[in-house]
């Protein structure tokens, strides 16, 4: 029997129709009193690391190093976050001391990175899982994946207990220091602190991507098309933008058009490149039905922009998508009120700081927040000029509850400086000060702002982490 042909539209209308309903706010009538239960309580960890990506990676391998108990979950079937489940392949502001070198030798001895600029470079998402899998267990990391944190709870003002749900069902989990690097800010929010989101506190936010993997015939005839493919240059020939704007002209040739302003083909190996097509704009970062929306939708344009481009023949013929992101990437997620907030003067003024745990170098990068920003400028950089400036170490801890630290992009700042700091260089950097201090305080019966930046600096020093 013949299936009826489904329209796009159609497809996402039917998927998402109850959608609206679900997110008003719920009558009386329509709660529900969950009972209460007793669940099971594990209490060996000196440090709990939420989030395995860039930053909680680097949190739980450098606890792990100096001498901490420490357990990491993951909400993903592998460990790297948007590097791994988010197919990013591309790595910025990663030129730094410590796990950064560490983690690019390693790709290197693995042969898997394209290009040898040590700020920016291609690697191959798949060795990237495995590595990062070994680096945690050698560092004797407790690891648990396809594991969210669900709920946090406070003791007198301090973060004591999390919850998590998984296929073992709810479990408790104790520990005297936190460390949310979930990217979106989910740990520190159900603890109760204060954040902020986007350029106000009802968005606008940056919009998110879908990457994929795709397999081209003969990577040589796209020469022209591929970024970075054996120059790093932004402008000029060869660059950056020229291979931009040579490839929406295909695209356009195509009769199609990206979502994003910037559409971009990253070399990954061989014939194998990476694709970076789509935006999706107003989306809140914890809507699931939202996100779950979007997630569909940018994966329908990935196919639908692939297949428009094999029908062209020639250097396109046999174009195969290989792999859609498990994880759409989120730029824009909440950023949790820390003891000190990152602010545009730091950044026009190339601010330092005593207790610097990053210098930043990469530019500020603000997505386009609507379809009608995105026909006239995709990419803006704030306009200004930005200065290489420092993270604090007290932007990575929280105000409002104690035991609680964060790495990545939801620490203390506002959006313009979240616009820079937020590339995974950073958010390495960021994790590596986050794991020292939590280890160091919680072996030592402390809060993390009781311990000085310097006590960590000799720590990250004493385990190879700094020269």
């Amino acid at each position: 029997m013949a299936h009826p042909v489904v329209s796009r539209r159609h497809f996402i209308s039917a998927a998402f129709a109850g959608t609206a309903a679900a997110q008003t706010a719920p009558s009386e009538d329509h709660q529900f009193d969950e009972p209460a239960q007793k669940i099971q309580l594990c209490d060996d960890a000196d440090v709990i690391v939420c989030g395995a990506g860039p930053a909680g990676i680097a949190a739980a391998i450098t606890a792990a190093r100096a001498g901490a108990r420490t357990r990491l979950f993951e909400v993903h079937g592998c460990l790297g976050g948007v590097w791994t489940a988010g197919l990013l392949t591309y790595i910025f502001d990663f030129d730094k001391p410590g796990l950064t070198r560490e983690l690019t030798r390693r790709l290197d001895e693995r042969d898997a990175r394209r290009n040898k600029n040590p700020s920016r470079f291609v690697y191959e998402p798949e060795e990237m899982k495995v590595l990062l899998e070994v680096m945690c267990l050698e560092a004797g990391v407790k690891t648990q994946l396809h594991t969210r944190v669900s709920a946090a709870f406070r003791e007198n003002g301090r973060l004591r207990t999390i919850v998590t749900e998984s296929k073992s069902g709810r479990q408790a989990w104790r520990a005297p220091v936190f460390i949310d690097a979930t990217g979106d800010g989910d740990l520190g929010a159900q603890a109760g602190c204060g954040w902020d989101v986007g350029q106000a506190k009802d968005c606008p936010c940056q919009p998110l991507t879908m990457n994929a993997l795709a397999v081209v015939r003969d990577v040589k005839a796209l020469t022209s098309f591929i970024s970075f493919n054996g120059t790093d240059e932004f402008n000029g020939p060869g660059g950056h933008l020229t291979c931009v704007e040579a490839f929406k002209a295909e695209l356009k040739r195509a009769g199609v058009e990206a979502s994003y302003g910037h559409p971009t083909i990253f070399p990954v190996r061989d014939d194998l490149v990476m694709l970076m097509l789509n935006h999706e704009y107003g989306i809140k970062p914890w809507d699931a039905a939202a996100i779950s929306e979007a997630t569909m939708r940018s994966r329908a344009e990935v196919f639908r922009l692939m297949r428009a481009l094999r029908k062209l023949g020639g250097p396109w013929e046999g174009l195969q998508i290989a792999s859609t992101a498990e994880q759409i990437g989120i730029r824009d997620g909440r950023r949790i009120h820390g003891r000190y907030t990152m602010t545009r003067d730091d950044l026009i003024k190339g601010a330092r700081q005593e207790d610097a745990v990053a210098r930043v170098t990469f530019g500020v990068d603000i997505h386009a927040d609507s379809k009608e920003t995105n026909k006239s400028k995709p990419i803006n950089n704030g306009n200004f000029k930005m200065r290489p400036y420092d993270i604090p170490l007290r932007a990575l801890i929280a105000k409002d509850v104690d035991g609680l630290m964060m790495a990545g992009r939801c620490i203390s700042g506002d959006f313009i400086a979240h616009a820079s700091y937020r590339v995974t260089g950073n958010a390495v950097a960021m994790g590596e000060a986050a794991g020292a201090t939590a280890a160091l305080a919680a072996l030592s019966k402390r809060l993390p702002h009781e311990v000085a930046w310097s006590e960590s600096v000799e720590k990250l020093t004493k385990i190879g982490l700094r020269a």
